[in-house]
């Protein structure tokens, strides 16, 4: 396994023959006349907790609809639980290591400056980009990239609508409360603001001579969690569960205990300890919420491409930057190598590809950039680490992964189809190893005991102990 491990995740590809057909298959139309356009849209702590993602209870009918004109990607996984380090990995083509990549402040043009990002890429290749809301962590970030400057709106309109929300309302508060329901428009809040320029710049894009690559990025439905009082409405406060698993994995390192200090900066939120049954109640259904939000504005950028009658030669990529911990094992936020931190959405609607199915293989946010190369009809540059899912939108059963590889902090994992492999290390990954975790996701999927230190798995953990060694040193190169 490990040569053809190690050559999957880290190289180029030297396609079969069926992967050759594909991409052609692919990017005949785009090398016979106009490019494709692309619309990518970013949603910031998106966990795949969604109605079409087989959740129920959350009224998502546009993430639904999106779906159905693509492919649903059920395993896909960011290289890094935390915002700006994660957007850099995905916009460079390049793995997270202790020296890149590490954290949210990261800037995508310090730590990889040699090498195009895909909105560069695209640019250089005749295409017209544009960045509208959070795309990359820091606005200027990265902004030779864009055919115009990166845009935000105004600071003071992206949090709380309520005045007695604000910070500098109540003494020593540096924030406000982690989350508002407050029976205003939707155009209090800086997503429909987004979403309004975005619609704005489909309209002029659509009447250019040449294809564009749009970025679209929605705050929500990252803290706090403050949407009109309509959306917390669709989540009666009497049916939000909290999660069955709100304590920290048997058997497991303390060396994974998780503080969540992200949370502990907002008003209502204690310094230390777990918060109240209530409090995490109104999380929930803040974030479930924040979402349905979210759905409505993406609804509405598909409209606006069908009415402009754009939508058949546009490819839509769909990402969450990393997944989100709603309580389980007793976390909040992202910043862990957890399952609920690393998993994510991510739907692409690709020219030719059929739609409305479901892929089940391991992806992750390094093969966005070759595919989206190879749906474009661009030549890939030579440093990508990916590789591309295009088989995967012809074929969903396609080969492809045998197993991804994620980080935060100190800690390194690997996750195959059947198990997680973690491990945390000193001085951000640099020193010794502090502790390990080992999770049999076939009779563990939410990953509540630890198996590392039973006899019973000591082959698998040697096993994926060695490919994760190996692949740490490949990206380490």
């Amino acid at each position: 396994m490990n040569a053809h491990f190690l050559a999957s995740l880290f190289h180029r590809y030297q396609f079969c023959a069926l992967v050759v057909v594909t991409c052609v298959w692919f990017t005949t139309s785009a090398r016979g006349g106009d490019h494709p356009n692309v619309l990518f849209i970013a949603v910031d702590d998106l966990r795949p907790e969604l109605n079409c993602y087989g959740d129920d209870k959350m009224i998502t009918p546009n993430l639904n609809r999106l779906a159905k004109k693509g492919v649903q990607f059920d395993h896909a996984y960011c290289n890094i639980a935390v915002c700006g380090a994660s957007r850099a990995s995905l916009m460079k083509g390049l793995r997270p290591n202790p020296y890149r990549f590490v954290n949210y402040l990261t800037r995508a043009a310090v730590d990889a400056p040699d090498v195009p990002s895909i909105p560069m890429l695209f640019k250089q290749n005749g295409y017209h980009t544009l960045s509208n809301g959070k795309v990359y962590h820091h606005q200027d970030d990265d902004k030779n990239a864009w055919s115009e400057a990166a845009w935000r709106q105004p600071t003071s309109s992206l949090w709380w609508a309520l005045q007695e929300n604000r910070p500098g309302s109540e003494k020593g508060a540096e924030r406000g409360p982690a989350y508002e329901s407050a029976d205003v428009a939707d155009e209090k809040y800086a997503d429909h603001q987004i979403c309004d320029k975005s619609i704005d710049d489909l309209r002029r894009l659509s009447k250019i001579d040449k294809p564009f690559f749009l970025a679209c990025g929605f705050y929500r439905p990252h803290l706090p969690f403050n949407v009109p009082k309509k959306y917390w409405d669709l989540y009666p406060e009497s049916e939000v569960e909290l999660p069955n698993n709100m304590f920290f994995p048997k058997q497991l390192s303390n060396s994974f205990r998780y503080t969540w200090g992200e949370m502990r900066s907002y008003r209502g939120i204690p310094k230390k300890g777990p918060v109240s049954d209530e409090v995490a109640r109104n999380l929930i259904r803040g974030y479930h919420a924040s979402v349905s939000f979210i759905d409505v504005q993406i609804g509405r950028l598909m409209d606006e491409l069908e009415t402009l009658g754009i939508a058949d030669n546009t490819i839509i990529v769909l990402w969450g930057d990393h997944g989100w911990q709603l309580g389980e094992h007793g976390f909040w936020c992202k910043h862990t190598n957890f399952e609920v931190a690393i998993r994510t959405p991510l739907l692409i609607v690709a020219p030719n590809a059929k739609g409305n199915r479901v892929c089940k293989e391991l992806v992750e946010y390094v093969d966005i950039y070759p595919t989206l190369c190879d749906l474009a009809g661009l030549s890939k540059p030579s440093h990508l680490q990916g590789m591309s899912m295009t088989p995967l939108l012809k074929d969903v059963g396609a080969a492809h992964k045998q197993a991804v590889i994620t980080r935060h902090g100190g800690g390194d994992a690997i996750r195959t189809h059947d198990f997680s492999y973690m491990e945390m290390r000193a001085k951000g990954g640099k020193g010794n190893l502090l502790g390990v975790g080992l999770f049999d996701l076939r009779k563990d999927p939410e990953q509540n005991q630890d198996v590392s230190e039973d006899p019973a798995y000591a082959e698998t953990r040697k096993h994926l102990e060695s490919e994760l060694n190996a692949a740490r040193e490949v990206n380490l190169q």
